[in-house]
């Protein structure tokens, strides 16, 4: 915890983290889903990238649910309320096209660079400089990574 916060500033920054952490599950489920049921002339490429996707993110969850706990509340979970925190849509009931695939995770890549860009924004203000380094590095992996989702979409 940084040195010169309140412990109402903490808070609201381990909340913040909350909808981070249950966004970027709704991301790796969904990743994982078409990781599942990817079809077409690029399933190996995509098939392979989507694993590479939701590696990334598994390490992700852990490492956000570890900095509200270093934060001190009760890290969220349970998929009841993830559901409720989440800023990302579930994937559709029946899987969509390659492109279709790719379509919904960059949007998806492009909303969780902005939020962490927002939770990095509001822990600086409140000079909590860990989370600040987290939610930095999660907003260039999600820029490098939706990067690689616009170029199959170009």
């Amino acid at each position: 915890m940084a040195s010169k916060k309140s412990a109402k500033a903490t808070n609201e920054i381990a909340e913040k983290l909350g909808v981070v952490l249950a966004s970027t599950y709704a991301v790796q489920l969904k990743i994982q889903n078409f990781h599942w049921n990817v079809r077409g002339m690029n399933f190996i490429q995509l098939h392979d990238l989507f694993e590479k996707l939701y590696e990334d993110v598994d390490q992700a969850v852990d490492d956000i649910a570890e900095r509200i706990r270093a934060l001190g509340p009760a890290t969220p979970g349970g998929l009841a309320v993830f559901s409720k925190l989440s800023e990302i849509k579930d994937a559709p009931a029946t899987p969509p096209s390659e492109k279709g695939m790719i379509e919904h995770l960059f949007k998806d890549y492009e909303a969780m660079r902005d939020l962490c860009d927002d939770v990095a924004k509001a822990a600086e203000d409140a000079e909590d400089i860990v989370t600040t380094d987290l939610m930095t590095q999660r907003s260039a992996a999600h820029q490098k990574y939706g990067w690689f989702l616009r170029a199959h979409l170009e």
